[in-house]
């Protein structure tokens, strides 16, 4: 059973949400209907469709003709807004009303540009967008909020990324693609907004101003933008290895050690040696804030080979020692 589609016209691609038993009936489905099969399928939920594309059935015929022709690309533009709590539950207790209300702000700016929110947590906000022009007023509308609610950033930290992309691609979610650039950019790069080489390309585009970046807006070329994911895949499978060392990036990135330092300073404002150790405490600072292990086992699980090494890191980076910071967590 059919229920709606997207037509890109611009892109040359159409997208149908089908209601089938299984795949192979809606190969043969749409082998009966047209001659042709999908390039791709994907199994969704119809409300995961909708938060993302806003609709799952056709609009009602505008107009007095045969065929409902509808307009309207599945393209979207994908934002992700990170919010990471730096310090322990008892000190952020202070803060709770700030983070309270800036969080109801997010939604309020999210509402007045049209942006459709798909998950929300209290740490982490996934939304989509039709227009690319209105992702990025509302990116930069939510850093100046950011920058005015949290004057101790000690506090929090936070990050947006914003890609773009079509639904279905070979992966196994709907937008699975465009959501983990917009996440793995939040996570990496060191500005506060992040943006993908086409949402660049397509802002400019709709335009007359060109799209600037600042200290805090950063746009990634698709050489970037290639680094960074051949860089996340390598630290994803390797990063809690013990023995890990920066040599062993360069195979994965194709990049000489000269090159890679070259390219992580300009991308993430830190060393290979630097990014490393931050993946790994901001990783140990999750596993601390779910109060997953005693100190040596989230040393030891987030690849410190030695929990006095890992505590002074700690320390160095957030201020409590992780002993500390579990007790007041505890309170």
């Amino acid at each position: 059973r059919g229920l709606t589609y997207w037509f890109d016209e611009k892109r040359k691609t159409a997208f149908c949400l089908i209601e089938a038993p299984d795949k192979k009936t809606l190969q043969k489905m749409h082998k009966k209907a047209h001659g042709q099969v999908p390039n791709s399928i994907i199994e969704v939920d119809a409300s995961i469709v909708e938060s993302f594309l806003g609709r799952i059935e056709d609009p009602a015929n505008a107009k007095n003709t045969e065929l409902n022709i509808i307009n309207d690309p599945a393209f979207r533009s994908i934002m992700v807004i990170n919010l990471i709590r730096t310090c322990p539950q008892a000190a952020f207790k202070q803060f709770k009303p700030v983070f309270l209300k800036f969080n109801k702000a997010v939604l309020n700016l999210l509402n007045v540009y049209k942006g459709k929110l798909v998950r929300q947590s209290e740490h982490h906000f996934l939304v989509s967008f039709r227009s690319v022009s209105a992702a990025v007023l509302a990116a930069a509308a939510i850093q100046s909020l950011a920058k005015a609610s949290w004057k101790n950033k000690n506090a929090i930290h936070w990050k947006i990324g914003l890609s773009a992309g079509v639904p279905v691609t070979e992966k196994k979610s709907i937008f699975e693609d465009t959501i983990k650039l917009a996440e793995r950019m939040c996570k990496l790069i060191k500005s506060g907004i992040v943006v993908s080489s086409e949402v660049k390309e397509l802002y400019n585009s709709e335009n007359t101003t060109a799209f600037k970046e600042g200290k805090n807006l950063l746009a990634l070329t698709p050489a970037d933008e290639k680094f960074l994911t051949l860089l996340m895949d390598y630290t994803v499978m390797a990063w809690s290895n013990t023995h890990l060392k920066v040599d062993d990036f360069s195979k994965p990135t194709g990049c000489s050690k000269s090159q890679l330092y070259r390219k992580m300073i300009l991308l993430t404002g830190k060393s290979p040696n630097d990014f490393i150790r931050e993946y790994r405490l901001t990783e140990a600072l999750i596993l601390l804030n779910k109060k997953a292990g005693n100190i040596s086992e989230i040393a030891f699980e987030t690849g410190f080979s030695n929990p006095s090494y890992f505590s002074k890191c700690f320390r160095k980076r957030y201020g409590y020692l992780p002993s500390d910071y579990l007790m007041a967590n505890a309170g």
